[in-house]
């Protein structure tokens, strides 16, 4: 697992899976497109919704739930990163979101 950067999200997401694992009510302050939303309370019971053969970029809103959820599926098989600073860094960097 490593830590990378919103801009290496953003070249990554047409690619990899990118995990949202924030909380519902978090998500409506916008996602990354095509983002795959699972709040992190939920990732161990839904890990099989995610292939196994393409890398994972965990996603929240500061980056210590992404670095867990990392930990976790890295833990579980899965090729997983975490995007440094979260949203905050996403949103902040002006990159999209949906």
């Amino acid at each position: 697992m490593s830590e990378i950067t919103v801009a290496e999200v953003d070249v990554r997401r047409v690619r990899d899976q990118i995990v949202d694992v924030r909380e519902d009510g978090e998500v409506t302050e916008g996602m990354i497109p095509g983002a795959i939303h699972i709040p992190l309370g939920q990732l161990a019971a839904r890990v099989g919704e995610l292939d196994r053969e393409r890398p994972v970029v965990t996603v929240c809103r500061s980056g210590k739930r992404s670095a867990l959820a990392a930990e976790e599926l890295s833990g579980a098989g899965f090729r997983a990163d975490t995007m440094g600073g979260g949203m905050t860094a996403w949103q902040a960097a002006g990159l999209p979101t949906s």
